[in-house]
């Protein structure tokens, strides 16, 4: 695989964890570094890990994994979409704070859903004669970049948006999901 054609690979493995970060951009008035920060480093990481991860795997557990990847996907990022609209909908009805965008354990959460197929790659390297170590810190460093892209991105759509984007937020975190379950199943 040349270098080019893993930087495609690198780019569509990006792409769940930018539009997931761009939700995150709606979700806040005003973005500072740490959130940059945060997208940046839990995303990237994320993806560099997985395919490290899937290229050790690979050997025994293989299709196995494969095969369940885009249900955990789904079933995480279904989740979380569905606790953005209950926070949505509670704070439509008692004018509460709005959800932490940027909180740990739905930032862990996220950066695992949105590399699950980094991890199904990473299973597939081996077969492409691809450098583990040069392939993850490659697909790493796309996911980051592109990630505090969307973020700002994101930010700047809802800036011009305004209002309650949570409920956005939700849907595009349900519609990834189940973007990543159709692919997976067909």
């Amino acid at each position: 695989m040349g270098f080019a054609t893993l930087l495609g690979l690198a780019v569509g493995l990006a792409m769940d964890a930018m539009a997931v970060s761009a939700t995150r951009g709606l979700m806040v008035e005003r973005l500072e570094w740490r959130h940059a920060l945060a997208v940046g480093l839990v995303f990237g990481g994320f993806q560099a890990l997985m395919p490290a991860l899937g290229w050790l795997l690979g050997a025994q557990l293989g299709p196995w994994l494969e095969h369940l990847a885009h249900w955990l996907a789904f079933g995480l990022l279904t989740t979380l979409a569905a606790k953005m609209a209950w926070d949505a909908r509670r704070s439509d009805e008692a004018e509460a704070a709005p959800a932490r965008p940027f909180a740990p354990t739905t930032m862990l959460l996220l950066g695992v859903a949105t590399s699950l197929d980094a991890l199904a790659a990473g299973i597939s390297l081996p077969m492409l004669d691809v450098p583990h170590l040069h392939a993850s810190l490659v697909i790493g460093l796309v996911t980051a970049a592109l990630s505090v892209l969307g973020l700002f991105a994101g930010r700047r759509f809802g800036a011009a948006l305004g209002g309650r984007l949570a409920w956005t937020g939700a849907l595009v975190l349900f519609a990834i999901g189940l973007k990543i379950l159709l692919e997976g199943l067909v």
